[in-house]
């Protein structure tokens, strides 16, 4: 094992819940960065020198803690003293009898505070959580790098000066701020695909993490349908990874992918958190898209997708959450279910000149207008969503198509592909690419009862391949 890919393995995938635990702990969320990078750099000194420990995140732990000690102290030696004193015993207890506490959630909701400004939370929560910096995430927000990278910097500012405490909001307080922790983890999850579409080996573990953070989420919030319903979004999405592509490396739609190529098992546990959510009486627009997820799935119990319910859905999920990239998602389902003209005209109805540079509202015009019988104006659109595509999959697929006549008298196979584009970009502005039909966002304990299952299954299992399952409870 190279000791430096090790470093950048456990750097990856612990570096959100080390940050968290330290910024809990020393209630500075700049102190606990400075202290884990620190903690980075002696280990890329002695790792290579001494070997790799037994427990790498432990050894970052320890050393991060130690760093940030020894930086409180030099600044407030004797106010500081027994707070880092206490918070070495609590640490040597913890590591000595159990795994790392987990204070990731608690760091995430601290983002998501009022305090600071609603359009930073999001990428605070990527940036302290999930370590990425501005420049991959400015793209996503529409916001030069230096710029982001300022703005950052002082909500990191206003969360030690407003004093806001590291513990989950009760009350009226939470549903606001757990919306701004889900879009969050949404952000991160479509990142991952996106970049792991494109060809990005180290996206597909981002992915895999935002999957963590949901399940984490459901777990410790079980009664917060909106938790279940992003986690059974999730679900449903990474089920369908095996099948999107083909042999040659072309896109293979939605309505075309063979069930069986399906995970069986992911699909399960997206239907137990989809359960789950519907127990709630109310309704949020990630339970709406879980359900038309859910709708797709039917076709692995032999049942086809049923159009008019697709399309009934979508018109509920841009009634509760208007978006161009829920009009696009509307468009795309009377497309499927056969009705070209009624898609063109929700396409017209959104704006077109928000939509320039998004992907998915091409990609529908274009198979719309070549239905509806325009040829020049469907070879344009599909031009226009070629230009705009960035996984070689999804531009494959629709250059072959560009090419090929409508079929007459039923839908066309690909016309499902192209449902479920429905979320904007986290900046607000319309970008990204549909890589398996999903519009994307551009560069970016039970508590009283038994956890489900999908809250559980990837609490451990974040660096890659399929965390050991267990058994869906209804």
């Amino acid at each position: 094992m190279d000791p430096r890919d090790e470093i950048e393995r456990v750097a990856r995938l612990s570096y959100g819940r080390l940050a968290a635990l330290l910024a809990a702990r020393t209630g500075s969320v700049s102190l606990a960065q400075d202290a884990l990078s620190d903690a980075l750099l002696r280990a890329l000194q002695a790792w290579p020198r001494d070997g790799v420990p037994a427990r790498p995140e432990a050894w970052l732990l320890t050393v991060a803690r130690n760093c940030a000690a020894d930086a409180a102290c030099a600044g407030q030696r004797d106010a500081r003293a027994a707070d880092h004193l206490m918070m070495l015993e609590e640490e040597r207890r913890a590591m000595a009898h159990a795994a790392t506490p987990d204070r990731t959630l608690d760091l995430m909701f601290v983002c998501a505070h009022p305090a600071i400004d609603a359009g930073l939370r999001t990428p605070l929560m990527l940036q302290l959580v999930l370590g990425l910096d501005a420049r991959r995430m400015a793209g996503a927000f529409l916001i030069p790098p230096a710029t982001l990278g300022q703005r950052l910097t002082r909500a990191r500012a206003k969360i030690e000066a407003a004093r806001i405490g590291f513990a989950l909001p009760d009350g009226d307080d939470l549903v606001p701020r757990l919306a701004h922790v889900l879009d969050a983890v949404y952000a991160a999850f479509t990142v991952g695909l996106d970049g792991d579409g494109a060809g990005d080996a180290k996206s597909a573990s981002l992915s895999r993490e935002a999957l963590w953070l949901g399940s984490l989420t459901a777990a410790r919030l079980p009664d917060q349908p909106e938790a279940q319903g992003l986690l059974a979004l999730m679900l449903f999405t990474l089920a369908r990874r095996g099948a999107r592509v083909d042999a040659a490396g072309c896109l293979v739609p939605l309505a075309d992918q063979d069930p069986a190529l399906w995970d069986a098992g992911m699909m399960d546990d997206a239907e137990t958190a989809l359960r789950l959510a519907a127990r709630a009486p109310t309704l949020g627009r990630y339970q709406i898209e879980a359900a038309i997820a859910a709708a797709h799935a039917a076709r692995r119990q032999g049942t086809p997708a049923d159009p008019g319910a697709i399309v009934a859905l979508y018109r509920g999920l841009v009634a509760l959450h208007p978006s161009l990239g829920a009009e696009v998602g509307l468009a795309g389902a009377l497309l499927g279910a056969g009705d070209p003209a009624g898609a063109l005209a929700v396409l017209e109805a959104s704006k077109p000149t928000r939509a320039a540079a998004y992907q998915p509202w091409w990609a529908v015009r274009a198979h719309a207008l070549r239905q509806a019988g325009d040829a020049p104006g469907a070879a344009a659109a599909f031009d226009r969503a070629i230009a705009l595509t960035a996984d070689p999959a999804a531009r494959l697929f629709l250059t072959r198509h560009r090419g090929t006549p409508s079929r007459q008298g039923g839908v066309p196979p690909h016309a499902l592909a192209i449902l479920g584009a429905f979320h904007e970009p986290c900046g607000g502005n319309p970008a990204g690419t549909a890589g398996d039909g999903h519009a994307r966002q551009p560069d970016v304990g039970g508590l009283g009862r038994p956890v489900p299952a999908p809250a559980r299954l990837c609490h451990r299992g974040r660096g890659g391949g399929r965390p050991a399952r267990e058994p869906a409870r209804g």
